[in-house]
């Protein structure tokens, strides 16, 4: 069985590779590469497998999931300039792939701490950027 959330944060970031020329880079992420950046509000999926309790008969509690999902990744996030705020993403370009794949770094790297006895497993982390564009990593 596969449960899945959702949430919803905001945050800029420019596309630009270092690598690149301006005009290379213009080229290839056109408006996404405006100099003073621009936003968007994102939406991010978390979907975990397993079997629900007895008792509750849940994967996993909700308010505990939102909990380590806002500690985890939100709180680093949420309102951030992801090229200047986030560590991890100011030396690459923040596309949403990127982005998913770090929040899907974050989750699986401490999901043991916090669920390792409730036997639901990270499944899938999707970011929606736009109506047109999202992108999700599983496993």
């Amino acid at each position: 069985m596969r449960l899945t959330r959702r949430y919803s944060f905001s945050a800029s970031h420019r596309l630009h590779a270092g690598v690149l020329s301006d005009a290379e880079n213009e080229s290839l992420f056109g408006k996404c590469n405006n100099p003073f950046g621009h936003g968007h509000n994102y939406v991010l999926e978390v979907s975990v497998t397993g079997e629900p309790d007895g008792f509750a008969g849940m994967v996993v509690p909700r308010g505990k999931l939102d909990d380590f999902v806002g500690r985890t990744a939100l709180d680093r996030i949420d309102h951030a300039d992801l090229n200047n705020d986030v560590k991890e993403l100011r030396e690459i370009v923040p596309t949403t792939e990127n982005l998913s794949l770090l929040v899907h770094r974050w989750l699986n790297s401490a999901w043991d701490a916090e669920f390792g006895d409730d036997g639901a497993r990270l499944d899938r982390v999707r970011i929606e950027e736009t109506a047109r564009n999202s992108c999700e990593v599983t496993g």
